[in-house]
């Protein structure tokens, strides 16, 4: 039975004797019953074979099952319940996302945005208990879900992101100053920006180093990725032959981007390519654990009353079978 235990487990060997005894018995039976072979004696072939005769046989079984039933008891038969008390402390995260063209390029499959969002779809999803929000940018910024715990929806709206839906241009220091205003007021104790982009700050009307130093006031952590190969990366182009790949050179502000998070006790890693980027995202998740204490509680009931009665049952039965239907026998 399923939650079972035993306090003393060691007495349900002895249930190991039970086959043997019955064992025993039967051979015992076989060797006391004696045939005697006469002519004309078929009429009382079946004379031995009587109710009462019959009922031996089960009041034997029924001192067996008592006997095993009170080993079993003796074992004390327990049901364990247990429970747990969940206490959390999460973590409040803005995924600052860049969005322009150049996350198009198909250094990543199937591209550098495409890539983005799957791999923080997934971070998403392993982190239950925090309030996770989406600020994109790109010339300009915009807050696409604000802190919640409802990933579900904040999923779908990391879907349904795509290139071009605000100006082109990469204005990191706005897309980092509108992800601290959503995260800023926050009570959590932990509170962490992760900011990606794949090229140079060259538009905006705040800084960088402005925005990082205002997340520092705030005690914001920031962690910063910067996405894209070594060298060149191959750029969709549309020619007059349709849309092609041409080798363009990767740009990416990494001095920037470290100091960034140097300032703010953040890290800055750098995304070659779509495992490095679920190696970086696996190793923030690692840095910034939500705090969770879990109580356990055991409930036991004790469960020997159970075979007790049934073997009280029996006895009853045997007792009763013995001064009634054998009363006269000797």
């Amino acid at each position: 039975m399923k939650g079972i235990t035993f306090a003393n487990p060691g007495f349900l060997w002895l249930l190991g004797l039970v086959p043997v005894i019955v064992a025993y018995y039967i051979i015992r039976q076989h060797k006391t019953n004696s045939s005697l072979t006469m002519p004309g004696l078929d009429a009382f072939g079946n004379a031995g074979k009587s109710f009462r005769n019959r009922l031996r046989h089960v009041l034997f079984a029924i001192r067996v099952c008592v006997a095993g039933l009170l080993i079993v008891a003796v074992a004390g038969p327990r049901k364990s319940d247990s429970f747990q008390d969940v206490s959390t402390e999460g973590i409040d995260i803005i995924i600052a996302l860049v969005i322009s063209g150049s996350m198009l390029a198909r250094d990543f499959k199937p591209d550098r945005l495409e890539a983005s969002k799957n791999v923080a779809t997934e971070f998403i999803s392993g982190r239950p208990y925090d309030r996770i929000g989406l600020v994109v940018f790109s010339g300009v910024s915009f807050t696409q879900c604000p802190l919640t715990t409802d990933h579900a929806v904040l999923i779908n709206l990391m879907r349904e992101l795509k290139s071009g839906m605000i100006e082109d241009g990469t204005a990191i220091g706005n897309g980092l100053a509108t992800a601290i205003s959503r995260i800023k007021d926050s009570e959590s104790k932990g509170k962490v920006i992760i900011l990606l982009t794949d090229g140079v700050n060259n538009m905006g009307e705040i800084a960088p180093v402005t925005a990082a130093d205002i997340a520092k006031i705030y005690g914001i952590r920031v962690y910063t990725i910067g996405v894209g190969t070594m060298g060149t990366a191959p750029y969709p182009v549309q020619t007059p032959y349709g849309i092609q790949n041409r080798n363009m050179a990767v740009e990416i502000d990494e001095d920037i981007l470290k100091e960034i998070s140097a300032k703010t006790g953040g890290r800055y890693f750098r995304a070659t390519d779509n495992n490095k980027l679920v190696e970086i995202y696996a190793e923030i998740d690692k840095l910034e654990k939500s705090r969770i204490e879990i109580r356990q509680y055991t409930r036991r009931e004790e469960k020997f009353l159970v075979p007790v009665l049934i073997a009280f049952i029996l006895l009853l039965a045997d007792m009763l079978t013995r001064y009634t239907i054998y009363k006269n026998i000797s």
